[in-house]
């Protein structure tokens, strides 16, 4: 049994060798593997960094083979360029992880939808409508209230140690709420806290269905069922909320609102009846949720790997401290109205994200057919990653790139949205986060009200280090944790 089942496994790796060697062009070099199962054994949990070592063996495009799939690996920005813009239609799609099929009806969200019309008209409305400056601001109100009461609640700790990440996850966490479905008393945060991390915890798991799509049925890891049920969980409180917020809307008791919500906005796009700018109930509740865990998570890492790199670097530091001195003065209190004028601060947060992109490897594309890409065949239905990471730190790219050096974003004319491949922290193309412009408002105004209401400062134990663990998300191995002194000569300033 044993001799044969070794027969079959050679016999299956000479056949998938010979099928390859027939292609012309070739596929991307990469590390040999074993058959069936191919690199995963050598794979390290250090995606980011492992895939940057390989491509200073292999080149800027290098092949892995992941069980039945093929893993492609970009580390150059013309190669993203040919992916993310040249060939951006062909790139557009998404390889749906099973535990995502239970728990976005099918691929309902933005994250994981297929390409077709029905993610353009999704994309376009999220885009236009809810994401629109017009929608930010009208959520003002909702983030000046969060961002207060954080300021208050390290008011009150002033001169004790700080967890500036659980402070940060705690602010996200009720900034997000309030801005998708406002005040509502019924939602316990403690309880939606726990949950999302035990969803990301599932989602983040490596599923052997994805890998063998054959063994998908049996969900030997039981993956699939936990994500089902969190996920139910999360649609079963999305649909309470919809119904509480129709029933007030339609007895004619609803009270004025200090502003709309998110949830109010997606609410009015489903009831259009228009198929070309509607929602469908469930893309109501599947987008609730991509909001959710998106905002909960991202943005503090954002702000906690800034407020890192800034302690790290005093003279930084007060650079923007002079600059918030000047704009914002030490008598008013941070506002999102300042933050068009604190060009240093946009350069710090753009550093930051350069450095320590959220995602990054974005999220993986998938080409809808066989192409070429710099003199390689990439095949149909593949995995093509890129590598953010490698590229924003490349010594070919950047003047000493491992260097935090704000400034040189002050020199440039980069933003995120150009089409410049050599700095992608939100992605480019048909793909590009849709959140950019919640993102930036959120990191500056939290890290501008951080460092223009207190001084920051170290306790003789703390060492910070910039070690990092690849996820869902980019984040610091060791929380940073640090001490503040009220620096605001007003007590109002901290209500």
């Amino acid at each position: 049994m044993a001799t044969g089942l070794a027969i079959f496994c050679c016999a299956w790796w000479l056949w998938r060798g010979m099928k390859f060697t027939k292609i012309n062009p070739p596929l991307p070099p990469g590390p040999l593997g074993l058959p069936i199962i191919g690199n995963l054994p050598f794979i390290q949990p250090q995606l980011h960094r492992y895939f940057s070592d390989l491509s200073r063996i292999y080149g800027p495009i290098i092949k892995l083979r992941m069980g039945r799939m093929i893993v492609i690996v970009i580390n150059s920005p013309s190669l993203a360029n040919e992916v993310l813009k040249v060939q951006d239609a062909i790139f557009a799609n998404r390889d749906i992880p099973a535990a995502a099929v239970v728990g976005t009806f099918g691929g309902l969200n933005i994250a994981w939808r297929p390409k077709s019309p029905g993610y353009n008209r999704l994309r376009k409305l999220v885009v236009c409508e809810i994401m629109s400056k017009q929608s930010l601001d009208a959520c003002y109100v909702l983030h000046r209230r969060e961002v207060r009461r954080m300021v208050t609640e390290i008011h009150g700790k002033v001169g004790s140690l700080v967890n500036i990440d659980e402070q940060l996850s705690a602010t996200a966490l009720r900034l997000m709420t309030s801005t998708l479905w406002g005040d509502d008393p019924s939602q316990d945060l403690i309880e939606l806290r726990k949950r999302l991390d035990e969803f990301i915890i599932t989602f983040a798991t490596p599923n052997v269905s994805d890998l063998f799509p054959i063994l998908a049925p049996f969900d030997l890891q039981g993956i699939e069922s936990k994500a089902k049920e969190q996920l139910s969980w999360f649609y079963g409180v999305f649909e309470s909320m919809i119904k509480n917020r129709r029933n007030i809307g339609d007895d004619g008791k609803k009270k004025e609102k200090i502003s709309k919500d998110f949830m109010q906005q997606l609410l009015e796009l489903h009831q259009r009846g228009d198929d070309n700018s509607s929602l469908s109930l469930n893309e109501v509740k599947a987008l609730l949720l991509d909001l959710v865990v998106a905002g909960t998570d991202t943005i503090p890492t954002t702000v906690e790997w800034t407020m890192t790199e800034l302690l790290r670097h005093p003279d930084k530091m007060t650079k923007l401290i002079e600059e918030l001195n000047m704009v914002v003065g030490n008598q008013n209190t941070m506002e999102e109205s300042y933050i068009p004028q604190l060009v240093y601060l946009d350069a710090v947060i753009k550093e930051t994200l350069r450095l320590h992109p959220v995602a990054p490897l974005l999220l993986p594309h998938v080409p809808s057919e066989t192409t070429i890409i710099g003199g390689y065949t990439i095949p149909k239905g593949c995995r093509v990653f890129i590598n953010a990471w490698a590229m924003q730190r490349d010594l070919e790219l950047w003047d000493d790139p491992l260097r935090f050096q704000p400034e040189r974003f002050l020199e440039t004319d980069i933003n995120y949205r150009d089409n410049n491949f050599k700095y992608l922290p939100f992605g480019s193309g048909r793909r590009m986060c849709v959140g950019i412009s919640m993102a930036k408002k959120m990191a500056a105004l939290l890290v501008g009200s951080l460092v223009h209401s207190f001084e920051w400062r170290l306790s003789e134990e703390t060492k910070l280090n910039l070690e990092d663990k690849f996820g869902l998300v980019l984040k610091k191995t060791e929380s940073l944790v640090a001490i503040p002194i009220a620096r605001l000569p007003n007590l109002e300033q901290y209500k």
